[in-house]
């Protein structure tokens, strides 16, 4: 599903290139949970990034299902994540002015499905939101605007789900029903889940763990 090779990435400071990933290999069977773990500045956000094609590499070349993302338009990217990509972050980014059945159904509309609603009341009664669906998200806890982006991510049925700190801003047990909830629809629909996290607890439950320093890895199992 996931294939880096040979993945670097530099960025240009006042007193020259600062390199943030040197060397990066590995692949991602599809359907299979891989979390990626080291401290703060070990490139870890970096990588995801240029896993889910939101950036392009210095170097080395990404494939996602198949399709190399390399040479690929900003727009050509945003085409293949569109159809087999889906995101939770640690700050939710749901859109403030929208109720969370309206968060859900965006992907839906942007695939032009005219009926949206039917299918995204089904995602937030799946992560136990069918009661919230007409709230905003200033009205909702941390915990129940994190639901309404696992529902959104999942509302385009994505081969792959990146998932950026996904439990950080929670309390220890809000974020374990959002693991919960990530891995059973990790296997429910046979996603390939993606996860970066500086939680080693969670990062266990994962059958796959890749471990970053310096940006490098120094651990892969």
């Amino acid at each position: 599903m996931l294939k880096v090779n040979n993945l670097s990435k530099s960025f240009d400071t006042a007193t020259g290139p600062l390199e943030v990933l040197s060397g990066i290999n590995f692949d991602i069977e599809a359907g299979k949970s891989f979390a990626i773990v080291g401290p703060s500045g070990s490139g870890k956000t970096t990588l995801l990034g240029l896993c889910a094609g939101l950036d392009s590499p210095s170097t080395g070349e990404v494939s996602l299902d198949g399709i190399s993302l390399n040479g690929l338009s900003e727009d050509e990217r945003a085409l293949v994540r569109g159809k087999n990509v889906g995101f939770v972050f640690q700050n939710f980014q749901l859109i403030p002015s929208l109720t969370a059945l309206e968060n859900v159904m965006v992907p839906l509309e942007l695939q032009g499905i005219r009926n949206a609603q039917p299918q995204a009341r089904e995602l937030l009664a799946k992560v136990g939101l069918q009661d919230r669906e007409d709230h905003y998200p200033t009205q909702l806890s941390g915990g129940e605007q994190q639901r309404v982006c696992i529902a959104r991510a999942f509302s385009n049925s994505p081969k792959i789900l990146f998932a950026d700190e996904p439990t950080g801003n929670l309390d220890e047990k809000t974020g374990a029903k959002v693991e919960e909830l990530l891995f059973e629809l990790n296997r429910e629909q046979k996603t390939t889940l993606v996860l970066v996290t500086h939680d080693l607890k969670l990062a266990e439950k994962a059958e796959h763990k890749l471990v970053l320093e310096g940006g490098k890895i120094v651990e892969l199992v």
